[in-house]
């Protein structure tokens, strides 16, 4: 096996692998043939053969361990030079000269391998060391194992106990109480340690626990509470507490779609109502991991409901349009994004903004109410699309759109009228007063800005393979996969919204749709009152659509198509209501000695509800009025499918031409429903 300072593996050496004796009986480049004890052949890579467990070289010496560099670093100076002389002597005894010799030098009498034995000069240098010969029989025998490791004392490698010479039980005391510290606000260590003496005293008995002195406490505390923040911040605290301890494993995804996180948190913004108070906004997201593009966004005042989940589907399903006074730099047509072959799919992708069209395969959600709920898993189920539940209090499982709300408030938020900070320790003196911006206001410049700022910024986490250096944009990172992985995406037609709003099974009688005390008809419900719906699983009732931002008319499925049933006593309202609006007045009607299911007293409240929200209301009332106008604004369900088409734009006082995107176009949405 040695030859010279090499070890080498000959033809006819015998080796231990794969549990039985082999012997070597050809080489040949990477390859070895092997031929065991009964004769069987058999042929293996070399690098295979040598890294298998336990293989040896059998009748030779095992292979020297190689020294430790780190641990050599952190020995102390004097064992590290006491066992650099000790490597000195054990060189010479074996060699004859030490180590680094100068040219021409010739070994001592007593230590020249030509004349005398191992044994011998074994015996030379425990008598000019003063030390046995074993002693040196055992460090040569280290040396020939693990080198200049094998000579260190190992007294001073042994790692020291954080907490001392402190009794056992202190100690679990400390670390008991240090963990009850992080659900509780913070304290001072002064109080960690007056609880921990109580708790040792209460459950060994005074003086059954020697305690140290109280520097030493401070220091013990120190030592076991480090990196837990247990004396900071209790956010920090808590989320430290909360980190899981596996190992953390980034998400992938190798084409747009494959995974699509959602989540919901407020905006750092201070939003005004239209009754002039002013709130925070409910953000709600849908991030690509594959591309970093923020698919959907939607704002809505604090109260996210599941139609709104639903809604932001609905919304990556179809093109972004442009706005008349976005610059035309937005336009997809003017990106590297590949959109030429999705004009024989749909016309409107000529008047798109850039922003990619991604159709999810799934959905990864946390466990809110809201993504739970069975309207957004039934659309989820009629999409063909697939979600998947992180788990409970484990934000890591979605950590790219955790991120992407930070990133929102650092690129976005703080740059807005109203800016709150993410805590109150960052929030400046009247933030309320400096509000301008509405949430119809607020989502146009998030949208402009996810087109303008964030699908066309480089992503750190986007790297081009080719280029790994250089950081590349959600567009430029989408256009790339589309070409790789072959993507088209389908979108939805504008009445599929439809399908996406809540559902609920009525009767059709005489007087029309009843639902919350609210009357809904329409002479299109002629051929089917008091008829059955066909479905004997809900009794014969009608499946009814209804938006829960704007209760002013439902949808009733026929079997000729969706059938739109206003609100009887709608003349009587100036306004959209929703369904918290509705609930309100019908509270308000209690109050004031009326009959809550009386739907004409509660239409006339409802109605004094809207109308005197900008004069000055209670604040409860004013919040209910506000989150009522800022859902009607931009919550508009599209027109069935026998419903008129607006009129054309006028060509003269439009700023840009603007194709009408049905549930998302604004301006073609109010023409459509004033």
């Amino acid at each position: 096996m040695p030859h010279g300072d090499a070890f080498v593996v000959r033809t006819g050496d015998w080796v231990s692998f794969d549990d039985g004796d082999h012997q070597v009986v050809a080489l040949s480049g990477t390859s070895v043939r092997l031929r065991s004890a009964d004769g069987t052949e058999a042929v293996v890579l070399a690098s295979y053969l040598m890294a298998s467990p336990g293989f040896a070289v059998i009748g030779t010496d095992p292979l020297p361990e190689l020294e430790p560099s780190g641990l050599l670093s952190a020995v102390p100076e004097p064992a590290l030079a006491a066992a650099q002389e000790w490597e000195r002597h054990v060189v010479e005894v074996e060699t004859g000269l030490p180590p680094n010799p100068a040219p021409g030098s010739v070994p001592r009498p007593e230590y020249d391998p030509a004349v005398r034995s191992l044994a011998e000069r074994d015996a030379a240098k425990a008598a000019e060391l003063g030390v046995g010969i074993r002693t040196v029989q055992g460090r040569r025998y280290g040396y020939a194992r693990q080198g200049l490791w094998g000579l260190v004392d190992q007294r001073t490698t042994r790692l020291a106990d954080a907490t001392g010479r402190a009794d056992a039980r202190l100690v679990a005391a400390i670390e008991e109480a240090v963990a009850a510290e992080t659900p509780a606000s913070t304290g001072t260590r002064s109080r960690l340690i007056r609880r921990v003496i109580n708790r040792v005293e209460e459950t060994h008995g005074p003086g059954a626990v020697p305690i140290p002195s109280l520097s030493t406490l401070y220091k013990l505390v120190d030592q076991l509470s480090t990196g837990r923040h247990t004396f900071g911040s209790a956010v920090t605290r808590r989320q430290t507490a909360n980190r899981p301890q596996k190992p953390f494993t980034p998400t992938f995804a190798a084409r747009p779609g494959e995974q699509v996180q959602i989540d919901s948190t407020p905006l750092d913004v201070m939003t005004v109502l239209d009754s002039g108070l002013t709130a925070r906004a409910d953000l709600t997201i849908a991030v690509d991991v594959a591309t970093r593009t923020i698919c959907a966004a939607v704002l809505r005042p604090v109260g996210t409901k599941a139609v709104d989940a639903s809604l932001l589907l609905a919304k990556m399903l179809v093109p972004e349009p442009m706005r008349p006074g976005w610059a035309a730099a937005l336009r997809m047509a003017a990106s590297r994004m590949p959109h030429r072959r999705l004009l024989d799919v749909d016309a409107r992708m000529q008047q798109a903004a850039a922003k990619p069209v991604i159709v999810p395969d799934t959905i990864v959600i946390d466990g809110g109410k809201v993504f739970l709920s069975d309207t957004f898993t039934r659309a989820c189920d009629r999409l063909g699309i697939s979600i998947q539940r992180s788990r409970p209090r484990t934000p890591t499982d979605k950590a790219i759109v955790e991120a992407t709300f930070s990133a929102i408030n650092t690129l976005f938020c703080q740059h807005l009228a109203g800016y709150t900070g993410p805590n109150v320790s960052r929030r400046g003196e009247r933030v309320e007063d400096q509000s301008v911006w509405t949430i119809p206001e607020l989502q146009d410049l998030l949208d402009e800005w996810v087109l303008a700022g964030w699908q066309c910024r480089p992503h750190d986490s986007l790297r081009d393979p080719y280029r790994p250096k250089k950081a590349i944009s959600p567009n430029d990172k989408y256009a790339s996969l589309v070409a790789a992985c072959g993507y088209l995406p389908l979108v939805l037609r504008g009445e599929d919204y439809l399908e996406l709003l809540p559902v609920s099974w009525r009767a059709i009688n005489d007087y029309g749709i009843r639902i919350g005390y609210r009357t809904y008809d329409s002479p299109d419900l002629g051929p089917f009152r008091r008829q059955h719906s066909g479905h004997i699983a809900k009794r014969g009732l009608w499946e009814v659509h209804y938006d829960p931002y704007d209760l002013s008319q439902v949808f009733v499925r026929t079997p000729y198509g969706w059938v739109t049933a206003p609100w009887a006593h709608l003349p009587l309202v100036s306004a959209p209501f929703a369904d918290f609006t509705w609930q309100h007045a019908r509270r308000l009607a209690t109050e004031a000695g009326l009959d809550s299911t009386n739907e004409a007293a509660i239409a006339r409240v409802l109605d004094a509800l809207l109308t005197r929200a900008e004069h000055g209301l209670d604040t409860r009332t004013a919040k209910v009025a506000g989150r009522t106008r800022a859902g009607a604004t931009s919550h508009r369900p599209p027109a069935p499918r026998d419903a008129p088409e607006p009129a054309p734009p006028d060509r003269s006082t439009e700023p840009a031409e603007v194709i009408p995107f049905g549930v998302f176009d604004a301006h073609a949405e109010a023409e459509r429903w004033l």
